[in-house]
């Protein structure tokens, strides 16, 4: 049987359509794959990227905690937390903003792996994070306790924390009493913000048990009556902070005028854990130690305050 030619034209034009076709669709769908597989890497490389900001971010913040007692600390802090975040190549340095050594850079790199950028040649990609955190005196600090201490006690002036002493309650009511070496009071830590007149034993107590809510700047505040520190209030508040780290702040002598009258010229912050306490008339003791704190507030950015052994630790880059 005799086929007519343009059947078998049409028959070959067919199947070279069908070929094409067949061509065409499948580089389409490797590039379909291809496109879907590259959007799947580059999430999961931004993922790798944020994850490995993170570590960074850790890192510093970790080896911030050390550098008052020098950058080996740091240095090792910082390599424990990003070890504990994945790892990967790291570099430190530290610098100076107000004072030497108080800021510490880490940057980290790690490969993210690559599954179907394989298909192109990409076996993977290295994400890279930088990550600068500081440790600063504290020029404003949060949750403060309204117990001073003079700058001229023995264990400031020698900076020796953690080792046992015992501070005195000044007697208000004697006048120039305020200016003995060594002596701590009772602060309205309010006066500050708002000077409201003198302030109950009850919110002294919770400012014990709880710090001051808000930030408090350097500078001149109230006395309160040391009678309150007779009070079952400030020596249950007190009872409850046995062993626990509290903030007070420092201040410089002379204290200006006398008993109630009296004003604090704060001009830094320090921590302090009770370990016992008493009390009699207008007087009273607590006994403890001064310890280095990390603590909540506002770093001073001038290197002027002076150092108590408080620090506020933060990203600044």
């Amino acid at each position: 049987m005799n086929v007519p030619r343009r059947i078998l034209l049409a028959a070959a034009h067919a199947r070279r359509a069908d070929g094409q076709v067949a061509v065409l669709m499948a580089v389409f769908m490797t590039a379909i794959l291809g496109s879907t597989g590259l959007v799947l890497d580059v999430g999961s490389w931004y993922r790798a990227d944020k994850a490995t900001q993170a570590a960074a971010d850790a890192a510093a913040l970790a080896g911030a905690q050390g550098l008052q007692a020098g950058t080996d600390l740091a240095t090792e802090l910082a390599e424990q937390y990003a070890g504990k975040n994945g790892g990967g190549e790291l570099e430190i340095s530290f610098g100076t903003r107000a004072v030497p050594n108080d800021l510490i850079t880490v940057r980290l790199s790690r490969p993210a792996p690559g599954f179907f950028a394989k298909l192109f040649g990409v076996d993977s990609v290295t994400v890279k994070a930088l990550a600068t955190a500081r440790a600063g005196v504290p020029a404003e600090a949060r949750g403060v306790a309204p117990i001073v201490v003079n700058e001229q006690h023995p264990m400031l002036q020698c900076r020796c924390f953690n080792d046992p002493t015992q501070v005195t309650l000044i007697n208000l009511h004697s006048p120039g009493g305020g200016d003995a070496a060594g002596a701590f009071g009772l602060l309205n830590l309010q006066s500050r913000v708002d000077d409201s007149g003198n302030i109950g034993a009850d919110q002294l107590a919770e400012w014990i048990r709880d710090g001051y809510p808000d930030a408090l700047p350097l500078g001149m505040y109230d006395s309160a009556p040391s009678s309150n520190y007779n009070s079952d209030y400030i020596r249950n508040a007190l009872r409850d902070r046995i062993g626990t780290e509290l903030l007070f702040p420092v201040y410089r002598s002379p204290i200006v005028g006398s008993g109630s009258g009296a004003e604090y010229d704060i001009i830094g912050w320090v921590g302090f854990v009770p370990t016992s306490f008493t009390a009699g008339g207008n007087t009273g003791t607590i006994r403890g130690y001064f310890t280095q704190v990390i603590w909540q507030g506002l770093a001073d950015e001038t290197g002027t305050v002076p150092d108590f052994g408080a620090r506020v630790i933060s990203l600044v880059e």
